[in-house]
């Protein structure tokens, strides 16, 4: 099956980026380097084409219940202009999948919302919410429109001013430098109406866009600033301790909990969601193994599979996500330990490449984030 392109899949392989396959997208993992992309995002601005990740349109008079009941967060407290991180979750409150949900303007009165899955689920998803709709009849659209929009990411310490020079005008009144930490409007750049959020995926502050996939060229080149791939976004999250879906959790390869994988905060049991009543009963009967960040003390690097020990040698865990870390210069990584080993200060170890290195729980994010 051919991979599918963003819309600037040229205009990446003119500046020189360098490609990946991700989630079933041919995507940009770098265009000068790692490091030089992951510098400019932690000390100045950068932009990242994340038009893999999906985006699904709900609205209609049930709409705010199909999202009530198919996330974990409560999607009731959302006026025009949030947006909200939550959990999808199964029968048994495994994680499916994580997503961030916007409030939209209402839409002939009703309200409406757009979610966002991550690369290569929004098919799936988008089934998801149609059977879930037709079983409980429920009166809602649901239109998977990830082919209709392009998604870039400005982040870093000057998002925020690059964005307000860029940005022609909001709908609402003030600047789009106004809004707060997952506070969302619609704003017109180069007279293109985009959805303009202050979220991301980096520990910085920043601002992710969706605009029509027909007018990506036109609103990234309005952005002079570093060009940045997966490779930089991958540096970037981990030392601000994010999760990446199929990696620190899978349904199916390492399934896992809201509470085990460190987002119990999204997690709202005062609602009916599927799963919830499993979750009810985790977070009663509390976890036998929680996501840790860990430091690396011997040189070395951690990579996804790599076994975690105890100082005895047995292995109690598994590192998800490790990286040399470029703003801290040193090795750090994510996994899963039984909670007895879960406390910053412990002592660990990583076998990499057939040698156990000593290793030290440490607190996440492991940098300051904004």
């Amino acid at each position: 099956m051919p991979l599918q392109t963003p819309p600037l899949r040229g205009i990446h392989d003119e500046r020189g980026a360098k490609f990946t396959e991700f989630g079933g997208w041919d995507m940009p993992v770098e265009f000068d380097s790692i490091r030089t992309e992951h510098a400019a995002v932690r000390e100045d601005v950068g932009i990242f084409d994340v038009s893999h990740m999906g985006q699904i349109y709900v609205t209609g008079p049930d709409a705010t219940t199909l999202m009530q009941r198919l996330t974990t967060n409560d999607v009731r407290r959302l006026e025009v202009g949030d947006a909200q991180y939550a959990a999808i979750t199964d029968e048994e409150g495994i994680i499916i999948d994580d997503t961030v949900v916007y409030r939209l303007p209402d839409e002939d009165g009703e309200a409406t919302y757009l979610f966002v899955p991550n690369a290569g689920t929004d098919e799936a998803t988008h089934e998801r919410w149609i059977q879930y709709r037709n079983e409980w009849d429920l009166e809602a659209t649901v239109d998977n429109q990830t082919d209709e929009y392009a998604m870039f990411a400005v982040q870093g310490p000057n998002a925020a001013a690059l964005v307000g020079e860029v940005v022609d005008e909001v709908d609402a009144a003030g600047s789009v430098t106004d809004l707060s930490r997952f506070e969302a409007t619609e704003a017109t750049i180069d007279g293109v109406e985009c959805w303009t959020a202050r979220t991301g995926y980096t520990g910085e502050d920043g601002f992710e866009l969706i605009v029509p996939w027909n007018e990506a060229e036109r609103i990234w080149s309005a952005f002079d600033c570093q060009p940045c791939g997966l490779g930089a976004r991958d540096t970037l999250r981990i030392e601000a301790g994010l999760l990446l879906a199929g990696q620190d959790f899978d349904p199916e390869d390492n399934p896992r909990t809201p509470y085990e994988a460190g987002i119990g905060f999204t997690v709202d049991l005062e609602t009916e969601f599927v799963g919830r009543d499993a979750l009810a009963e985790v977070k009663a009967e509390g976890v036998e193994e929680k996501l840790v960040g860990f430091q690396l003390i011997d040189r070395g690097v951690p990579r996804h599979g790599y076994d975690i020990t105890n100082p005895e040698s047995r292995v109690v865990g598994t590192v998800t996500s490790g990286t040399m870390s470029p703003t801290l210069e040193q090795a750090i990584g994510l996994g899963y330990v039984p909670v007895e080993y879960a406390d910053p200060g412990t002592t660990l170890q990583v076998v990499v490449r057939g040698r156990s290195k000593k290793a030290r729980v440490e607190q996440t994010p492991f940098i300051d984030t904004q």
